[in-house]
């Protein structure tokens, strides 16, 4: 009898360790102990698939990196213990904590970044054009209202009406990923935000229809590439590896990946 209670309780102490152990795996264990990038060091940090902040991260020493497809799903995980912090870009940051409480941006940004729109390799004339209409766009301070419209303390969030006087002789595809606000979300069904904004004020001066493609951001390269849509744009920045499958015209908008944590 001895023997069979003594077995019994070497079995239920296995168990519970095996539980245990499965609990901890992938679980956040430091996320308030995190003031700086460089406190990430063996952390688990959460980004969104094929950003920026996906590739940043993974050059933290000793870090593990788990990648959503949306922001908002780091978040998630975040919230829930999985993961120690998340690599984002700065706008979408806000949104984040803003209907967080119990998540802070540190004050201390992880990397800074420019934003530019992807085209096709080698299509170097409509490049001409899209550096040419953000040209115009800057000078004319029409971008700086489109942003005025979607980040500040008097943003509305009202959307850019393209200009029905123009002759459109031709339709522009932008590829985007509608999980990036302010850059890009989902309102009322439709797709809105910045770069919405910004590529209907392009296409008012190149004489183009829009056509929006929504899909997961590390699909929008590739979408170029293949000649399904004409542009990339969703906050996408300039990297060495992305510059072997597109082009990019000039930065168009300046960001900052930050890292978010609990409080």
């Amino acid at each position: 009898m001895k023997k069979i209670i003594t077995v019994g309780l070497m079995i239920l102490t296995l168990t519970l360790i095996g539980c245990s152990k499965s609990s901890d795996t992938g679980s956040s264990s430091g996320s308030a102990d995190i003031k700086s990038a460089d406190d990430l060091v063996g952390k688990v940090i959460g980004t969104q698939l094929g950003t920026t902040g996906d590739i940043f991260a993974r050059d933290v020493e000793n870090a593990t990196v788990e990648s959503y497809n949306k922001g908002a799903d780091a978040i998630q995980a975040l919230k829930q213990g999985k993961i120690d912090a998340v690599i984002i870009d700065r706008e979408p940051a806000k949104e984040f904590v803003k209907k967080n409480d119990e998540l802070i941006i540190l004050d201390v940004p992880f990397v800074e970044e420019e934003y530019s729109i992807a085209y096709k390799l080698g299509n170097d004339e409509l490049g001409r054009k899209l550096d040419d209409a953000i040209s115009a766009l800057k000078s004319e301070g029409k971008l700086d209202e489109i942003v005025s419209h979607w980040i500040g303390e008097n943003a509305d969030h009202a959307s850019y009406k393209a200009d029905a006087s123009v002759a459109r002789t031709g339709k522009l595809i932008m590829a985007t990923n509608s999980e990036f606000p302010p850059y890009e979300s989902v309102e009322n069904g439709e797709v809105v935000g910045i770069d919405v904004d910004m590529m209907r004020a392009v296409c008012d001066k190149l004489g183009y229809e829009l056509e929006i493609e929504d899909m997961q951001f590390d699909a929008i390269i590739s979408a170029v590439d293949s000649g399904k849509a004409d542009v990339g744009v969703a906050g996408i920045s300039v990297t060495e590896e992305r510059k072997k499958n597109v082009s990019f015209t000039q930065g168009y908008a300046t960001s900052t990946q930050v890292i978010i944590v609990k409080k």
